[in-house]
């Protein structure tokens, strides 16, 4: 049984939206504000991008975040003369959802990128939601992500980095110590093609997925409306190419309680290729907050493990949910 603890979001996540009709005009692209290593592009949230409580569906504002991040990174990796590429997807970080998206509202997802290593580009990406009835803006998600630049010759070979210009000498201290930081957390990632030049699966579309698996459990779990608060590290093992088989599966590893760990894993079978066996494609630690019909956050049924290895996987969530707490704490202490 895991011990009371605080809820697994930050404060806001749980403000409940007004749901203006959605405007009549053409949903709006393209970005906005642009530097060679900043964009932004907007996006007016319809019906369809809607989860069962009305609000922004988290697997749609994560597929945003990532198409986002490729552009700029495939366009700062194509900004000198060369070999072409295409910034594949290797892993997002740690996602928050701050706040909720409502349906009728503007998406503002702005795209930087913060630093550069010799065959990888960290992007960092900010979301604001518009209110166009009133013009009122906050911030409701921020992620970070790193890509990889692949030949568009031969997707397995991996090209080298133009040296993006930093204003500060800080600024490039900063972004190895968060690169070497990945690196050891990583362990084993292999490099994979997430843009839909190449024949392989977009990662944005397979985030969403993982999302809704997350949801479905999650739901079941609790018996009422949830939303996705965090997101953990989603690391992308190997490509998964159009035409395979994906199993996407989730299970509950952790509760709090206010809050549930999911961990969802993605596996791809090459059904037209009987030489490669089925393999794990990504994976990933969703955090869930259980909402009454007023929108306030509830108490969760707790996980009971049974097994050995039910065991240590609560006690790895449990590890994972007491160090982001005491994360916020510090960060909390320190804004004071």
């Amino acid at each position: 049984m895991a011990p009371p603890g605080l809820i697994h979001s930050a404060p806001g996540l749980l403000d409940t939206c007004a749901l203006p009709q959605p405007p009549a005009a053409a949903t709006m692209s393209g970005p906005a504000a642009e530097t060679p290593s900043a964009i932004q592009i907007c996006r007016i949230m319809r019906p369809d991008d809607a989860n069962v409580a009305g609000n922004v569906h988290g697997g749609t504002v994560l597929k945003m975040i990532e198409e986002a991040g490729a552009i700029i990174s495939t366009r700062h990796c194509n900004s000198q003369n060369g070999e072409r590429c295409v910034a594949a997807l290797a892993r997002v970080e740690r996602t928050d959802f701050l706040s909720p998206m409502c349906i009728g509202e503007v998406a503002h997802v702005s795209a930087e990128i913060t630093y550069t290593s010799k065959h990888s580009v960290e992007v960092q990406v900010h979301v604001m939601s518009e209110n166009i009835l009133t013009g009122t803006k906050k911030l409701t998600n921020k992620a970070t992500l790193w890509y990889v630049p692949l030949s568009l010759k031969n997707v397995d070979k991996v090209l080298e980095v133009p040296p993006v210009v930093y204003s500060r000498q800080e600024q490039e201290e900063e972004g190895r110590k968060r690169y070497e930081a990945q690196k050891l957390e990583r362990m084993e990632t292999k490099w994979r093609n997430g843009d839909i030049i190449q024949p392989v699966l977009n990662p944005g579309v397979t985030m969403k997925l993982m999302d809704e698996v997350a949801g479905i459990v999650a739901a079941r779990h609790c018996k009422t409306n949830i939303v996705t608060a965090s997101v953990d590290a989603i690391n992308f093992h190997d490509k998964i190419r159009k035409g395979c088989v994906i199993t996407i599966s989730g299970r509950m590893t952790f509760t709090s309680n206010k809050s549930m760990e999911i961990e969802v894993l993605v596996d791809a079978d090459p059904v037209v290729n009987n030489f490669v066996k089925r393999y794990r494609a990504a994976s990933a630690f969703f955090t869930y907050v259980s909402l009454s019909p007023e929108g306030k956050s509830l108490p969760v049924p707790q996980l009971v493990p049974e097994t050995e290895d039910e065991k240590k996987r609560f006690e790895e969530g449990k590890g994972r949910y007491l160090q982001m707490k005491a994360k916020r704490q510090g960060q909390a202490e320190t804004q004071a």
